[in-house]
């Protein structure tokens, strides 16, 4: 039997039988309780496949992955801390640490303030929907495709050869070009043009989720405020973008974890070269290309902690609301 035909079996029965199995086994186990504790039983009983699955694919490779970077590269022998000190103390490193401190910046930067500049200029026009779908399209397509997209945007030919990329084209007849994007020797440039790539991915989703929460502003207080003669900047410095702060907060908080985890991009593009490398796709190199998990585990430990703080705010937020409410 075709092994498609074994797969297609099993997601179309068997999963479904077993969610009726268990099912009907809770209903089962609760008759064990009495009838006063069965209420308080019953939510433990339904969480537990969450809590099981969380178990397996979250804490337990966590604290694997831990217990990892504290074994030298072939994991027979625990070094302690040397793998920290090797991440702190390597130059390689430190520069990848450095473009995610790029990345975390620029990125949040331009695609908030681009999306809460979308957001407010199509608020008000015909042709709203259509305008921000062309915006969001570019979130629709995968990583990997939006790299190989502006890889061929970036394609360089030698000065007198016809100019295949798009903006090597477009440049040169102006004087301009070409240029050698992407592997120009300054780790800044190489590195910006990496965020801007993700920028335009990005984008779309700041857009949408401000725009909702533009629309959730009340008209009547914006008209007031234009009826007793403030301008259209003052309206938006006193009120939209005071109502607006938790949405951006949120949606920046959402951007920055982005930046701190950024690796299909860097890898597909450039994968680490010309001084654009960054955390994740270091931890990746560490562990696939030498070979080396202690390291590897210890660069992904340093990236969970990073991005713990980030998430803590974000669930404060997220519970300020809810108190709101």
């Amino acid at each position: 039997m075709d092994p498609r035909l074994t797969t297609a079996l099993i997601v179309v029965v068997g999963v479904p039988a077993v969610l009726i199995g268990y099912i009907v086994a809770t209903e089962q186990v609760l008759r064990v309780f009495p009838q006063r504790a069965q209420p308080r039983v019953r939510p433990w009983l339904w969480l537990f496949p969450a809590l099981a699955f969380l178990f397996v694919f979250l804490v337990y490779p966590t604290v694997g992955t831990l217990i990892r970077s504290l074994q030298d590269q072939l994991g027979k022998h625990f070094i302690g801390l040397a793998n920290y000190a090797w991440f702190f103390g390597d130059s390689g490193t430190l520069g990848a640490l450095k473009n995610n401190v790029i990345w975390i910046v620029l990125l949040t930067v331009l695609t908030v303030g681009l999306g809460m500049l979308i957001a407010i200029l199509v608020d008000r026009v015909r042709y709203e929907s259509f305008a921000k779908s062309v915006i969001f399209v570019p979130l629709a397509i995968s990583a990997t495709a939006a790299s190989v997209i502006w890889l061929f945007m970036f394609v360089y030919q030698p000065p007198g050869v016809a100019q295949t990329g798009t903006l090597n084209a477009a440049i040169t007849p102006l004087g301009v070009g070409p240029l050698p994007f992407l592997t120009i020797s300054n780790f800044s440039f190489n590195t910006i043009l990496l965020v801007i790539v993700t920028t335009w991915t990005w984008t779309g989703f700041c857009m949408v989720i401000i725009s909702a929460a533009l629309k959730g502003i009340n008209a009547e207080l914006l008209e007031a405020a234009r009826v007793d003669g403030a301008t259209e900047w003052q309206v938006f410095k006193g009120i939209i973008f005071p109502l607006l702060t938790p949405t951006l907060a949120v949606v920046s908080t959402t951007i920055i974890i982005t930046a701190l985890k950024a690796f299909d991009i860097v890898y597909v593009m450039t994968n680490g070269a010309f001084d654009t490398q960054v955390i994740a796709n270091s931890m990746y190199q560490e562990m696939f290309n030498f070979g080396d998990f202690g390291r590897g585990s210890a660069i992904a430990i340093v990236l969970m902690i990073a991005i713990i703080p980030v998430m803590a705010v974000n669930i404060k937020r997220f519970q300020a609301q809810e108190a709101i409410r």
